[in-house]
């Protein structure tokens, strides 16, 4: 991988030059590589392709520190953090504001972050048969743990059952997404969410060392994982709830509630303490995300829930 052989049965740290800054600091792309002392499948898992979202850099620090490339079957190549720029700085996106997540396959000669998805695409996806890619709720939202992915390929659906977050949802591949860009060079991917932007969220941290583990497990690259707590969810779609009012928000349900029809799932109220309306669910399912400003304006995204 760039100019670095990794033997069988070593661990190797490897730093891709991306760029520099406008101080003539060099930018790298940073990448594990443990080379198993078997033979068996090349899986790649990558966080913070947004800049701003951590749990999934705590996740591969946590998995990497479970894995012996001694005993393990195969490869494992870790791309801790995609978004060099914006982790640095806590920013979503890149400094010229592009979305790294809506810019891949991206090209050697294209814009820094067509630089960036180009340069994962050759040295890292392009390697592998299977992909796991971490994100976090965006925007002020906090989602449950749950894998994002074409639930009607067969072998993606197995792996998503396998992982077995609390639910999997399926969910139409975006243009320029890491997902799609690994989809059609041929691997099966899943999009693991858990969490928020800027902060560590102990339940989504597990739930996504221990998915992982479970698919190296199901793929014969190790030989034992945690069994689930519980089976996963399944869901077609999903929809936000929305205020109907502007004002103060108080939340009726927590991340995992289930909800009925007409089941109450917030109230706005003003300054003074006057209940100005609610938000009622308006399908049956699993909250899986939800805001965390108290204010809001009318219109704004209040609960996602998936139906179930």
């Amino acid at each position: 991988m760039g100019e670095t052989t990794v033997r069988s049965g070593r661990r190797a740290k490897i730093e891709l030059p991306i760029a520099r800054l406008m101080s003539g600091t060099p930018v790298a792309l940073p990448i594990v590589v443990l080379h198993g002392a078997e033979p068996g499948k090349t899986v790649w898992l990558s966080a913070a392709v947004h800049g701003d979202e951590l749990c999934g850099v705590e996740i591969i620090r946590r998995v990497l520190k479970e894995l012996d490339p001694k005993t393990l079957a195969g490869t494992v190549v870790a791309v801790p953090v995609v978004n060099v720029h914006g982790f640095n700085t806590g920013d979503r996106y890149l400094p010229d504001r592009r979305d790294l997540n809506r810019s891949f396959p991206g090209s050697a000669r294209g814009s820094l972050a067509g630089r960036i998805a180009h340069l994962l695409m050759t040295e890292v996806v392009s390697r592998c048969s299977v992909g796991i890619d971490l994100h976090t709720g965006s925007d002020h939202r906090i989602n449950l743990p749950q894998i994002r992915a074409d639930l009607d390929d067969p072998t993606t659906l197995h792996l998503a059952k396998t992982f077995a977050p609390p639910i999997a949802i399926h969910s139409r591949i975006r243009d320029g997404s890491l997902r799609q860009a690994g989809t059609e060079a041929g691997a099966t991917v899943l999009l693991f969410e858990g969490g928020e932007a800027h902060r560590f969220d102990r339940h989504s941290i597990e739930a996504g060392v221990r998915g992982i583990l479970r698919v190296l497990a199901e793929l014969e690259m190790i030989e034992s994982a945690p069994e689930p707590a519980a089976e996963c969810l399944l869901s077609r779609s999903s929809r936000w709830l929305r205020a109907g009012q502007s004002g103060i928000l108080h939340l009726d349900v927590e991340l995992g509630s289930k909800v009925a029809l007409g089941d109450p799932v917030a109230s706005v109220f003003d300054p003074f303490g006057k209940r100005l309306g609610g938000v009622t669910a308006r399908v049956e399912g699993v909250v899986v995300g939800h805001t965390q400003e108290p204010l809001v304006n009318k219109g704004d995204a209040i609960a996602h829930v998936a139906e179930v």
